[in-house]
């Protein structure tokens, strides 16, 4: 019965770690995005600063905008990866553990038959 417990265990930590994993993947999707954004926002401010393009009010808004907006993205997320990476890492250390102990039962159980 113990032997039962312990699989559901297990079972119930790699669901955790399935979406710790996609959650991680789409922080790293909007990361991406975040560094996008800033870069295309500086690349509008340097065209507007060096006279390529001429003046106007909104795109130079939309820029600024874009690299705040970006820099706050990327941040946020960028703690939110950190924090899914621990929590898969803890929770993949703790179902190791778990493992362990069903190996452990199983070669008792199979000793205390001879």
């Amino acid at each position: 019965m113990i032997d039962g417990d312990l699989r559901d265990q297990i079972v119930q930590l790699e669901n955790e770690i399935d979406q710790l994993a996609n959650k991680l993947e789409t922080c790293r999707k909007v990361m991406w995005f975040s560094k996008a954004a800033i870069v295309a926002g500086a690349i509008l401010l340097l065209a507007y600063l060096l006279g390529a393009i001429g003046f106007d009010p909104a795109s130079l808004i939309g820029a600024l905008g874009a690299m705040i907006g970006g820099v706050v993205l990327l941040g946020s997320n960028s703690t939110t990866a950190q924090l899914a990476a621990a929590a898969i890492k803890d929770a993949e250390k703790r179902r190791a553990e778990l493992i362990d102990r069903i190996a452990v039962l199983t070669v008792s159980g199979e000793q205390g038959r001879h």
